[in-house]
């Protein structure tokens, strides 16, 4: 997708209001451009000392200017903003439900603060594009070419020069800047994302990075991206400042030939006196419009890098495809099975091959094996975040590229290592899984997880606060609280990714009987590099290489 048609797709909805705002823009220049045409014919004709009655119309169509030029001012911006901000909000959504069908294997080539970057700084962009380019240039083309009308019927080399002043600022000076700063302004969002991850990174490996004392590179490395981007922003003004030294160049050349033609007309009888003011002082009102022509250009360059930024993301194929005629599933009981599976997070590059796996309603079965050796790609491909390149995963015989994702995923429940849990109440962390559940029910599966009595003797109850990233918990506490919202979501298979990671022996023991007693009724598996798990499964599978299974 490129980013032409990405800001049209999500432009389209709004073309009503954008067009709107566009006509109050011109209007509200157009009145600016009349307002000052016509006070300075009224000036002149006043100094005359005609009738007073000469002047009427005249001072009506300066109030109604005057007053026009505000009123539609505001409408263009009221239209032109809620326009912009509802496309602003559909693109955020639909970047927001991609990332959803992206992750996670989609996004493996992606880092998460510059995913931030992208659906928040690269998606404001598309108002940028909207409010202050395509608007400003819709409004300046139609103004400048009524003005360049006026003005030439009265003065044709006056008119001539005003359109090239117009040309020369609007389309000239922006090519110019746009070649000398291109690398400026294109550079500017790829350098934000750039210092967000980089961050991003230093923050949550800060305590590594001071034990090994490497926290001083980063920094600097930081420092430097930081310098790069100061230093794009700073030739972007610089060019900022000499396109508004050209158009104030430009402005005076205008006014100088308007003064100078329009005086040869007069002398030769060709104009009136009271329209030489007309002449040379409406050129103003027209290039006060035009003078947010270079900026605006400035704007598309940046906002156009963001873009392209998106179309990158919206592009992503998915790893991933829902079937077009999805196969029921019945309730269970429910058996997930691996046949001869082989499967690779990125093409090329293999993590699991051959694998056979059951795992039987009911069943209790760990699946053990060194960090890297592809537990975890297993239980991505039992859960369809990533398909596999051979065999197939089927859940009661039905291959699960047959079967929606979103009703796999009602019934196969996912706890990550490094599950997420919000910066809000316990309540609202558990009312993931379920969010019409009582606070009965939320008691129930907080007793199953072993955690009602601690959550009892707490001030706030359930609605004490877990923190960012649930750091106000101790691990334990996080990992019960996660299976506690799992056993609310009802998952008939339960897949727990290195549940005791980061606990001494005893704490880990502890922990895995509880979670293992709270699962009761469920199939549950297992994925830890802990050997001394044999006597609490039914089974331990030992992942040793890509290419080999030991069951025991």
């Amino acid at each position: 997708m490129s980013w032409i048609r990405l800001l049209r797709v999500a432009a389209g909805p709004a073309t009503g209001g954008l067009l709107l705002a566009v006509l109050a823009g011109a209007g509200a220049a157009g009145a600016a451009v009349g307002l000052m045409a016509v006070s300075a014919w009224l000036i002149s004709r006043a100094a005359l000392h005609p009738p007073v009655l000469h002047l009427m119309v005249a001072i009506v169509a300066v109030r109604a200017f005057g007053l026009g030029r505000g009123v539609l001012r505001y409408a263009e911006r009221l239209a032109g903003h809620d326009a912009a901000l509802r496309v602003l909000g559909r693109l955020r959504a639909r970047v927001f439900a991609r990332l959803a069908e992206l992750a996670p294997a989609g996004l493996a080539g992606y880092r998460r603060a510059d995913l931030a970057e992208r659906l928040a700084a690269d998606v404001d962009a598309v108002l940028d594009m909207l409010t202050r380019v395509l608007l400003p240039y819709a409004v300046a083309v139609l103004v400048g070419t009524g003005s360049v009308l006026l003005v030439g019927a009265y003065s044709p080399l006056t008119g001539l020069t005003l359109a090239a002043g117009l040309v020369l600022i609007g389309a000239a000076v922006p090519v110019l800047q746009a070649r000398a700063a291109r690398r400026a302004d294109g550079r500017r969002a790829p350098l934000r994302a750039g210092l967000a991850t980089g961050t991003a990174d230093l923050l949550h490996g800060l305590p590594d990075l001071l034990a090994y004392d490497a926290a001083r590179a980063r920094l600097a490395g930081l420092a430097d991206t930081g310098a790069r981007l100061r230093g794009a922003e700073q030739r972007s003004a610089a060019m900022a400042g000499v396109s508004a030294a050209v158009t104030a160049l430009v402005t005076g050349v205008c006014l100088l030939v308007g003064l100078a033609a329009g005086a040869v007309a007069v002398r030769s009888g060709e104009l009136s006196g009271e329209l030489l003011a007309v002449v040379v002082l409406t050129p103003l009102a027209v290039f006060e419009t035009a003078a947010g022509l270079p900026v605006a250009a400035q704007h598309f360059a940046a906002a156009r890098a963001s873009l392209r930024r998106l179309a990158d993301v919206l592009a992503t194929p998915a790893p991933v495809v829902a079937p077009v005629a999805p196969v029921a599933v019945p309730d269970g009981p429910h058996t997930l099975r691996l046949e001869r599976v082989g499967a690779a997070w990125t093409p090329g590059r293999t993590v699991l091959h051959d694998i056979d796996l059951e795992l039987a309603p009911g069943a209790r079965v760990a699946l053990v094996g060194p960090s890297g050796c592809g537990k975890s790609t297993v239980a991505a491909l039992m859960v369809r975040f990533l398909d596999p390149t051979a065999g197939r995963v089927t859940l009661d015989g039905v291959d699960l590229r047959r079967i929606a994702p979103e009703r796999i995923r009602q019934i196969v429940g996912y706890l990550p290592e490094d599950a997420y849990l919000f910066d809000t109440t316990i309540a609202a962390n558990l009312r993931i899984g379920a969010p019409d559940a009582t606070d009965d029910r939320l008691r129930s599966v907080l007793a199953q997880a072993r955690l009602l009595d601690w959550v009892d003797t707490l001030p706030d109850g359930l609605e004490t606060l877990v923190g960012e990233h649930g750091r106000a918990l101790s691990g334990g506490q996080r990992r019960r609280l996660v299976l506690a919202r799992a056993l609310l979501a009802d998952f008939r298979v339960l897949i727990l990714d290195e549940p005791t990671e980061h606990l001494d022996d005893e704490t880990a023991a502890a922990l895995l009987d509880d979670l293992l007693a709270a699962a009761a009724g469920r199939s549950v598996l297992v994925i830890t590099h802990r050997t001394d798990i044999a006597s609490r499964v039914d089974e331990v599978i030992e992942l040793a290489a890509p290419s080999s299974l030991a069951r025991s």
